[in-house]
């Protein structure tokens, strides 16, 4: 386990104990015993996860002397959904057990028991059964509710047991998911970089450290990871616990670790993209996509003239407060449409405020591009990654037209009020041109046509 790991742990809030390495799966029983004491056991699983580590983790549990209560086993197919409505289910089965939880799976258990915990008011520890998404150690849940895909405040594990050969034995699936949700990473950076510049959500150098320190590393050997090589495999899930102790450091929001790159995938996420599907469409894939139409977005923006912007002219097009809601609502239907209004109205501008905005922007708009050039990398690396590991790399792989596709580069910045490039290209009145240039025949988009 790395240093960085080690330095973040000494300033984590929720989480105090980390063990990566080969066959760690017998040390969940010691640190439970470390982090609980005396206190019954309850394991969490499903039928997948289970097979993967369930028997040693029960084994490490009853050989460290902590009392077992009887597991809960959610079936393996179809796989569990991150809605609130099992958050409910996990409180009631917990709620007249004195135990803590240890929860064996990834993503999607790990964030219904860390919802279901905290509620309790208890605390709990996370077995690690693939490399599939960055949140194992972040605070915070993301969840379905009420059909809004959102992040609930939850505390993170006390504990977590990474052990690399469960982590390469996994569906070779998970692993490209989680590239997939850690790539994004690198546009995340560029979006932070522009709040910063502009003073809106300034940089906190020890979240950033954490959540970008070891992210080439863990991108590096695509190959590597296909051929389940141990390196591997340790960078990547470094990489991914880092990220996740990002977001626990920096606490007031997921901002380290996810940017415009994962509005898309919350996006089609809330619209239930791919949930029909066994297993459903992962996080990890939508948010590789997320990543290529950001990056493809950021690749030209860095040459955009801003000084030629006509500051008057724009401000003279810019929406009302009440406009500004009806053209969110214009944009969405059901459930997301109130959600997406307040987020939209949360980070709205008078026009008096955007002409200062615009100007800022113009200012800084040297050092913007200078950092941020240092930040990115061409999508067509991003690209080549994704389609090494497994992930897919064209929208119309996952079921998006070129129409939809394009219209989530607009409604992206709609859902949340966190401030990415979207949001600064529609303040200076060139988001939809900028668009257009990718979907034009030389554009990014536009070399890579949907099939007839």
């Amino acid at each position: 386990m790395s240093d960085l790991i080690e330095q973040a742990l000494a300033s984590a809030d929720d989480t105090d104990r980390v063990v990566m390495g080969d066959g760690v799966l017998a040390a969940t029983g010691p640190m439970f015993r470390e982090l609980f004491g005396q206190a019954r056991g309850v394991i969490i699983a499903d039928e997948n996860t289970w097979a993967a580590a369930g028997e040693q983790v029960s084994a490490s549990l009853k050989d460290a002397g902590v009392e077992l209560a009887e597991p809960y086993v959610f079936p393996g197919s179809p796989s569990v959904y991150a809605k609130y409505e099992n958050v409910e289910l996990l409180r009631e089965f917990l709620a007249p057990l004195d135990a803590n939880a240890v929860v064996v799976g990834s993503g999607t258990l790990n964030d219904l028991v860390k919802r279901a915990s905290d509620e309790l008011g208890r605390r709990y520890l996370v077995v690690c059964t693939a490399a599939s998404m960055d949140g194992y150690a972040a605070f915070g849940a993301s969840l379905s509710v009420d059909g809004f895909k959102t992040t609930l405040t939850c505390r993170a594990p006390q504990g977590l047991v990474v052990d690399l050969p469960t982590l390469a034995a996994a569906p070779q699936r998970c692993t490209a998911t989680g590239v997939g949700d850690l790539i994004e990473k690198i546009p995340a950076g560029a979006d932070w970089i522009l709040a910063d510049e502009l003073g809106i959500e300034p940089i906190d150098q020890g979240s950033w450290d954490l959540a970008q320190g070891r992210l080439e590393a863990a991108i590096s050997d695509p190959q590597g990871l296909v051929d389940r090589e141990p390196g591997a495999f340790v960078a990547l899930a470094e990489g991914l616990v880092l990220s996740g102790l990002s977001m626990q450091r920096y606490r007031i929001s997921s901002r380290p670790a996810s940017g415009a790159g994962h509005l898309f995938s919350h996006v089609w996420e809330m619209e239930h993209l791919g949930m029909d599907e066994d297993p459903p469409l992962t996080h990890g894939f939508k948010v590789g996509l997320g990543t290529l139409a950001t990056l493809a977005l950021w690749q030209n923006a860095v040459d955009l003239d801003v000084s030629s912007i006509d500051t008057e002219e724009v401000v003279a097009r810019w929406r009302s407060r009440e406009d500004t809601e009806a053209f969110v609502r214009s944009w969405f239907t059901g459930n997301m449409v109130e959600p997406a209004v307040k987020q939209t109205l949360d980070k709205y501008l008078t026009a008096d405020e955007l002409r200062g905005r615009i100007e800022l922007i113009k200012d800084r708009w040297p050092t913007i591009t200078e950092r941020t050039r240092a930040q990115i990398i061409p999508p067509e690396r991003a690209e080549a990654i994704l389609k090494q590991v497994g992930a897919y790399w064209h929208p119309q792989q996952i079921g998006l037209s070129r129409q939809r596709f394009r219209d989530t580069y607009l409604r992206c910045r709609m859902i949340r009020s966190r401030y990415t490039l979207p949001d600064a290209l529609f303040e200076l009145g060139v988001l939809d041109e900028q668009v257009d240039r990718l979907f034009a025949p030389d554009g990014f988009w536009g070399r890579r046509p949907w099939a007839e």
